[in-house]
């Protein structure tokens, strides 16, 4: 019976989802709910102590990451930084490439440090004209967008600034460039497989006499090249938050980064307080090498285009705050729930279910996807298997004598898996903001996504097979 109320919380946390509603609302209701079945007298001690306690230390250390990408991801738009970097990749492909354009654009917009929701916006544009001039089916874009945006340079990369990749960081204690060649590895099979696969759809397309389409919605108005920034300038934001990033939080391997340099292992804070209070550096530095590159960015964008971000920095800024606080406020409150979930009598069976799978890497990564899929939010799914379970993957690794920063390349890229499933927030954006459906175009998403989950074997089976970090 305890099995069965856990696994209904799980599944009535995916049905809301999918329904669109709000999870900030509903994960305590879920969370809460599974307590009631289970003891209800605990409901409010549960709440307060646990579902608040978690929601509120997910938010204390991760908030501001999800803040200053949002704020660098609007400045790049209001600049026209965004429509350059895009124009001139698209100029360096050519324009009968198409597919292979967009999907670097969005690659490289997203590993630049701008959420993936700015990246739809920017790239949409571009993509229906060169599809549209290559007499490409729309219904095709959204595949294309999720494969550059929502995959390799989201979790699998090293250095990668996006959520996905910082969130690992502070279990296993290392740095968002954790296993730099299984990650460029990972990285590969995803891009030429995606690639491959859109090739394919598109030569099927052509084969049957299907073209763009006609009577389509949200039609983009025709892009002004005229008059953008050049090239060099706004591309140097993205290469700040890179360069950046990586002198604060070193290779792993090659050099120390300035933050280990600068405060050790620990950092007692003092100033004028009557006791001190011990920073761990190790579990933050990461989180800390990021902020510091995205504030970089944020400079760099303002110093240079500065005439144009200016004129609406007020409103975007607004814009971009509140985007930020309900982005962290969804996985915050998601992360909660696991925390409430994993406190249950019925998780110790799900636990010991997981438990029977022998390799702890496949262990992670089952795990970590198939919470991604329910939640349908990648940082959501890991934040409740993390919070839930990262003890046992790390003394499992211990004992398997895996590296830690394996745990954390195989957890950032399963969460990017399963979680594009139809209930998953970017994909509703993303199938919005095209003015395409479901029924048109989740299929090529869904491709993407099972190929991004093969990967995640793929690196696990390099591992073993190599021994490659």
């Amino acid at each position: 019976m305890s099995f069965l109320i856990a696994l209904a919380a799980l599944v009535f946390l995916m049905f809301v989802a999918y329904r669109g509603y709000s999870v900030i609302l509903f994960a305590p209701i879920a969370a809460l709910g599974a307590v009631l079945f289970t003891d209800p007298s605990a409901v409010p001690a549960a709440f307060t102590g646990l579902f608040m306690d978690k929601m509120v230390g997910f938010a204390k250390l991760y908030f501001p990451v999800f803040l200053l990408g949002a704020v660098f991801g609007k400045v790049i738009e209001m600049s026209g930084f965004s429509k350059s970097i895009v124009s001139a990749i698209i100029g360096v492909v050519g324009r009968e490439r198409a597919m292979l354009a967009i999907v670097l654009v969005c690659g490289v917009l997203t590993y630049g440090g701008v959420s993936l929701f700015v990246v739809v916006f920017a790239a949409y544009p571009f993509a229906a004209e060169m599809f549209r001039a290559g007499n490409i089916p729309k219904r095709l874009i959204p595949g294309t967008i999720a494969l550059g945006a929502f995959s390799f340079t989201m979790d699998s990369l090293p250095f990668s600034p996006q959520i996905q990749n910082i969130i690992p960081a502070t279990y296993f204690q290392t740095t968002n460039g954790a296993a730099p060649l299984l990650g460029t590895l990972g990285s590969i099979f995803i891009l030429v497989l995606g690639l491959t696969y859109l090739e394919w759809r598109r030569r099927q397309a052509l084969k049957a006499g299907e073209g763009y389409g006609e009577g389509h919605i949200n039609e983009p108005a025709p892009i002004d090249t005229e008059h953008l920034a050049p090239a060099i300038i706004a591309f140097l934001p993205l290469i700040v938050v890179f360069v950046v990033n990586l002198i604060l939080g070193g290779f792993p391997g090659l050099f120390t980064g300035l933050i280990d340099l600068a405060y050790g292992a620990s950092y007692d804070l003092k100033l004028a307080m009557d006791h001190t209070i011990p920073n761990p550096i190790a579990p933050i530095k990461a989180i800390w090498a990021v902020e510091g590159g995205l504030i970089a960015g944020i400079l760099t964008v303002v110093v240079f285009g500065f005439r144009n971000v200016s004129q609406n920095f007020a409103e975007g800024t607004k814009a971009a705050v509140a985007g930020a606080l309900l982005a962290a406020m969804n996985t915050a409150s998601e992360y909660g729930f696991g925390g409430v979930i994993a406190a249950l009598p019925g998780f110790l069976v799900i636990k010991d279910t997981l438990a029977q799978i022998p390799n702890p890497l496949v262990n992670e990564a089952i795990t970590v996807t198939s919470l991604a899929g329910i939640t349908g939010s990648a940082s959501g799914g890991m934040s409740i298997a993390l919070a839930a379970l990262s003890k046992d993957f790390i003394a499992m690794g211990d004992a398997a004598h895996i590296p830690h920063e394996v745990l954390h390349r195989v957890a950032s890229m399963a969460s990017g898996g399963m979680d594009t499933l139809p209930h998953n927030g970017a994909v509703i954006t993303l199938l919005a903001v095209t003015g395409l459906t479901h029924r048109q175009s989740y299929k090529d998403i869904f491709a993407v996504t099972c190929l991004k989950t093969l990967a995640v074997f793929f690196v696990i089976g390099v591992y073993y097979l190599t021994g490659l970090v």
